[in-house]
This record gives C-alpha cells, structure tokens and sequence, in this order.
C-alpha cells in the first residue's frame, strides 16, 4: 500500500508546486504586458499637437503669416504673436513656447530652447525650414537654452530619473518586506535613510561623475530627496496591504506611468492625450522639470514642481500611517484571539472531571 502511496503523494506535491510557480508567473508576465503597452504607446511615432510657436513681428503681414501657419498646421501646432525678439526669448526660457520665428528677408531666424526638449526643438524646425525655403532664403536657428556639452541632447536627466527612482522603488523589497518585522516607526526612518543615501548617488552621478548639473548640485540633492522619500514612503506603506503585489504596483506607478509621463524625452505636445494629462501632477515629471528648471531656466516655475513632490511625499506619509494603523488594529485582533483560545482551553480543562 506505501508503495500505491508514494507516486499519488508525489504527484500531488509536484502540481502543487506547479500551480505555486504558475501563480507567482503572473507578476512578471502582466509586468511584460504593461511595459509594453506603456512605452509603445507613449513613445512610438510621436505626434504633435498644440505645439507652441510665435511668429514674431507686429502688423498685417505677422497675422497673415500666423494665420497661415495655423490653418496649415491643424491641431498639431498652438500658433501665436508676439511683439519683439525679446518678448519671444523670455517666453522660451519660461517654456511657454517651443520656438519663435522672426521672418526676415534675407535672414529668417527661428528662436528655439533645446534645453527644455530636444525633440521639440527638432520638431519645430522641421515646421519652419521649409517656410524659410519658400522665401529664398536658409534658416538660421538660435538656441536660446541649450543643455550642457556633457549632455548634448538634454535627455540625461531622463536617465537620472531612471537611476533615482530604481534606487527608490527597489529598496521598498527590503524596507516594506525584509523589514516587515520591524515597528512601523523604524520602517519609517529607514526611508528617510535609504532615500537619503540614493539622493546622494542621484545627485553624484548628475555632478561630478557625469556633469548633467555644472550648478546648483544642492538643489539637484533637495528634489532627488523629495522624490526618492515619496516613492520609499508610499511603496512601504503599500507592502502592508498588497503584500508580494507590491512589485506590480510599484513598476505601475513609478515606471510604467512615470518613466512614459516625465517628460524626459517627449514633452506633452508630443504624446498622446494621457500621457501628456498624467505630466501635469506625476512625480517624474515634477522631478525631471524640477531639474530642468533649477539648471537651464533660473528656476522658473520651481515652486509648482516642489508642490508636485511634496503632495506625493504626503501621500506617502499618509500611507505609512494608514499601514501602521491597519497592523496595530491586527496585533490587537490577534492578541484577543489569543486571549480568548486560552480562556476557552481553560474552561475545558476545568469542565474535565478528575
């Protein structure tokens, strides 16, 4: 009869361990699924819309030319005027336009920011070098902004991005699982340490291993903190309710939304409707704009970025507390569990007659 026993046992414990593995495959499987639908579809044949451009110059000419380039440009292009040179400078350098045309005769300029996305600035080009040609006439392209020799592109900050946020994401394994054991208030500064430490690598990395920042590398540790802080909190406190999904959530929120939403390769106007949506309140796209910001436009616009990132480090913070209140109401069900078990075995005990 053992010997009947034996393959039924070990046939059982074997589809039992299959059905375990095939159950732990989903993770990676929907991870697969949803990284490509993120990327393919935020990064995939880029198309313009509402892009913003000036045409630069006052009177009946400026309007028509505009008005031209409008019509031609359907919804791809926001065109509008503006008075003077200067006026269209401040404006690419506070990012409200993505490229100013001055017509001219012999010498049409287009005014570009390639600091705030390279791949605008590309676009935008593409727009007016044929216009230029019509007139007879080469374009020739002034950059206003342009990122630092040692990123040429601009799109380091992109892979900064990746970098701190991996560090932030990855470590929520080890706080919010390894250290499960640990008293919440621990598990709490440990995230202000860990997201510390990778703020540090982020902001040497950005400085002086790579020299993304040639400035304002205190400013560069201040938001990598902000940032790293809001992912470590809100991945921590999320591991008490989501357990071994944590991983899925976390590659959701903080990559497969936040990597295609950040801005550090498309801006808005290049992406699809949701995409661009989610870059109005994303942590990477406050951190990378943050970023930009600080480095390339004398800070303006900073103050919405930080806002960005301390709501999201608030957000983290409220669900630290959430977890830590939801494993005291579990402590205190298992202790009168407990309690109660002892006193029915008690009574048990006593009813047994000697």
């Amino acid at each position: 009869m053992s010997s009947v026993r034996e393959p039924a046992a070990h046939a059982s414990a074997s589809s039992g361990a299959l059905r375990h593995v095939l159950l732990h495959l989903v993770t990676p499987l929907l991870m697969c699924l949803g990284m490509g639908l993120a990327y393919l579809s935020a990064f995939v044949s880029p198309e313009p819309h509402q892009v913003p451009v000036a045409v630069v110059g006052s009177g009946p000419q400026t309007q028509v030319l505009a008005q031209t380039l409008k019509d031609a440009g359907g919804d791809a292009l926001d065109v509008r005027t503006v008075a003077d040179r200067g006026e269209a400078q401040e404006l690419l350098r506070g990012q409200e336009l993505s490229g100013a045309f001055v017509p001219d005769a012999d010498r049409p300029e287009l005014l570009i920011a390639s600091a705030a996305s390279d791949m605008s600035a590309l676009a935008v080009q593409k727009v007016f070098t044929p216009l230029a040609a019509e007139q007879g006439a080469p374009l020739t392209v002034t950059d206003v902004a342009a990122p630092v020799e040692d990123d040429p592109t601009g799109q380091g900050l992109f892979f900064l991005l990746v970098a701190v946020s991996i560090g932030g994401y990855a470590s929520v394994a080890v706080v919010g699982g390894a250290g499960g054991a640990l008293p919440m208030r621990l598990r709490a500064l440990l995230v202000v340490g860990v997201s510390l430490v990778v703020s540090l690598i982020g902001t040497a990395l950005a400085g002086p291993v790579f020299h993304l920042a040639h400035h304002s590398l205190w400013a560069v540790w201040g938001l990598s903190w902000l940032y790293a802080a809001g992912i470590l909190a809100i991945g921590t406190g999320l591991h008490t309710f989501l357990k071994r999904w944590t991983t899925l959530a976390m590659m959701v929120l903080f990559v497969m939304l936040n990597f295609t939403s950040s801005g550090g390769l498309f801006l808005p106007h290049l992406q699809n409707g949701f995409f661009g949506s989610l870059h109005a309140f994303w942590n990477g796209a406050g951190f990378v704009e943050g970023l930009r910001s600080v480095l390339y436009f004398d800070s303006r616009g900073l103050a919405g970025h930080l806002w960005t990132l301390v709501v999201w480090l608030a957000v983290g913070a409220v669900a630290v507390l959430a977890a830590a209140a939801h494993e005291r109401r579990g402590r205190r069900s298992a202790a009168v569990q407990s309690a109660a078990q002892e006193e029915t075995e008690e009574e048990m005990e006593e009813s047994v007659p000697v």
